[in-house]
C-alpha cells in the first residue's frame, strides 16, 4: 500500500509537534502559578518583622547591605541650573505635618550619644554657611521633579555643633514635633555632602506643606525618607524607627 506522501507527513509530526508544545507551554505555566501562589501563601503566613513578613525582609535586609556596602559618599548625585527646577513643587506626603508651628518658640531638638540635649532655634541654625542644591527629587509612588532647595549641609551642622562622636554612629534618626513620623538614615548616608538642613524652598521660606520651619532634603535617597517638619534629631548603633519600613517598604531606600 502506499503511504503518504513525505510532505503530508512532515505536515503531521509538524502539527504534532506544535500541539505537544502548547500542551508543555500551558503546563509549566500552571506549575509556575501554582509555585507562586503557594509560595505567597506561605509568605502572608510567616510573623511579621518590621511590618513584613520575615522572609521578605530578609530579602529587603540584604539588599540593604549590598547597596550601603556599594555607596560612596563622595559620589554626588547630578545638580541641574537653577531654571530647571518647578516652581509647583509636589508635596509627597502630610504624615506628621498637623498642626501649626510657631518659629519663635520651635527649637530643634538634638540628643546626643551622652543623653544631653541642645536646642537650637532656627535663627542659629541659619547663621551656618548656606547651600543651594538644584536636584530631581524622586518618590516611590514613581514620580519626580527637578527642585530647588537650601539650607545647611548636614555634615557641617553636625561640625558647628560638636557631634564628632555622634558621627561615628551608624545612623541618625528624625522625628516630627508631633511623634507621628520619623525615619532613621545611614549616617554615611546623611553626611554625604548634597545632605541637607533644609529652611528655603525655590528662594523663599519653606510653605507649610513642605515642612516649615525645617525639613530634610537627602538627594541620594527617595522621598521618604526626606523628612518634613524635623523636631527631634538622635543617633544610635542600631536601626532609629522608621515610619514606612514598619509598613513593609525598604528601609535603606536609596537610589
Amino acid at each position: 500500500m502506499q503511504g503518504k506522501p513525505d510532505s503530508q507527513k512532515r505536515q503531521l509530526v509538524t502539527k504534532k509537534e506544535i500541539r505537544l508544545r502548547t500542551i508543555i507551554s500551558f503546563a509549566i505555566f500552571f506549575a509556575v502559578m501554582a509555585l507562586v501562589w503557594v509560595g505567597f501563601t506561605w509568605i502572608k503566613k510567616q510573623p511579621l518583622d518590621g511590618g513584613t513578613p520575615k522572609p521578605l525582609r530578609a530579602l529587603l535586609n540584604t539588599n540593604e547591605k549590598i547597596f550601603s556596602s556599594l555607596f560612596d559618599s563622595t559620589k554626588r548625585v547630578k545638580e541641574y541650573p537653577l531654571s530647571a527646577a518647578v516652581k509647583n513643587v509636589r508635596v509627597n506626603g502630610d504624615a506628621g505635618m498637623d498642626g501649626e508651628i510657631d518659629t519663635a518658640t520651635w527649637r530643634l531638638k538634638i540628643v546626643r550619644n551622652n543623653r544631653d540635649t541642645l536646642y537650637v532655634s532656627l535663627n542659629d541654625i541659619k547663621k551656618l554657611p548656606k547651600k543651594d542644591i538644584v536636584f530631581n527629587f524622586k518618590c516611590i509612588e514613581g514620580w519626580s521633579q527637578v527642585t530647588h532647595w537650601a539650607g545647611v549641609p548636614f555634615h557641617t551642622f553636625m561640625e558647628a555643633y560638636h557631634l564628632t562622636e555622634e558621627s561615628k554612629l551608624n545612623f541618625v534618626g528624625l522625628i516630627t514635633p508631633d511623634k507621628e513620623y520619623y525615619v532613621g538614615i545611614d549616617m554615611p548616608s546623611a553626611l554625604q555632602e548634597q545632605t541637607l538642613l533644609c529652611y528655603e524652598m525655590n528662594g523663599s521660606p519653606l510653605p507649610m506643606n513642605q515642612g516649615y520651619p525645617l525639613r530634610l532634603i537627602i538627594p541620594v535617597k527617595y522621598g521618604i525618607k526626606h523628612l518634613k517638619r524635623i523636631g527631634v534629631l538622635f543617633f544610635s548603633d542600631e536601626r532609629p524607627p522608621d515610619y514606612w519600613a514598619e509598613r513593609g517598604y525598604d528601609y535603606y531606600a536609596g537610589h
